[in-house]
């Protein structure tokens, strides 16, 4: 006999049949009683990060990233002005990730401006196809592709096996990020001051890049050197 009822049941048993003859014998607590239960546990998502893409002037700093007039720009610069007369404004300074171009442009304080949605990826730079430069997902193996133009001065920090960050907006690459600190190895210095180890001077050295970097004079042919890419000043040995 099954008997679903809400609460706790309390049996008395005054004899082996006395729950049999009387339902006085059977007594229930007016206490309402939580009956725990265990679940299951269900398997759950990576929760997703949701982009809000409308800002304000106010949040403008170095590094964002605005869309206007259809375009992708980088806030280079910027200033909070509020004059003595006259509604507040931001003052910037930002580059066109397509063009290249840079312009000044004032925002209305507390305007509503669209954050453009540039994302990253990381990718090892692979080697070069002519003028093109080879860029590859070491986890899909899908390559990419940019122009010299598209890599222009930054060249002469790239090398091989070298992981980098592309840019995409709108599914198309608009800009590539070097490694701030590259390594990389002298192939010549200035022959006259080769093996000085005086301090407190420096010498121009050519790395395997190509490129040419003011070094200590203590820095030999052959010598690995870290280089800042966003200044190209020499950094240490490495």
């Amino acid at each position: 006999m099954a008997m679903a009822m809400a609460g706790t049941a309390t049996f008395s048993i005054s004899s082996a049949t006395s729950i049999f003859r009387t339902s006085s014998s059977l007594k229930f607590s007016s206490k309402p009683v939580l009956i725990p239960m265990r679940f299951s546990p269900k398997t759950q998502s990576p929760p997703r990060t949701l982009r809000i893409y409308a800002l304000t002037s106010n949040d403008i700093k170095v590094g964002t990233n605005l869309e206007v007039d259809g375009a992708p720009w980088r806030i280079l610069e910027f200033l909070h002005v509020k004059p003595g007369k006259g509604a507040a404004f931001v003052r910037t300074k930002m580059r066109n990730y397509i063009t290249g171009n840079t312009v000044e442009k004032t925002f209305r304080a507390g305007s509503t401006i669209e954050e453009a949605n540039v994302f990253k990826e990381s990718k090892q730079f692979t080697y070069k196809d002519g003028s093109q430069f080879v860029f590859m997902d070491l986890n899909t193996f899908e390559e990419s592709r940019l122009n010299e133009a598209d890599v222009g001065d930054k060249t002469k920090w790239l090398k091989e096996g070298m992981d980098c960050n592309l840019l995409f907006w709108n599914g198309k690459i608009i800009d590539f990020e070097l490694p701030i600190t590259v390594q990389l190895t002298v192939v010549d210095v200035d022959p006259g001051l080769k093996g000085d180890t005086a301090s407190g001077g420096s010498k121009p050295a050519t790395v395997d890049t190509g490129a040419v970097v003011n070094v200590p004079l203590f820095v030999n042919i052959g010598d690995e050197i870290l280089v800042d890419t966003r200044t190209g000043q020499y950094m240490s040995r490495a």
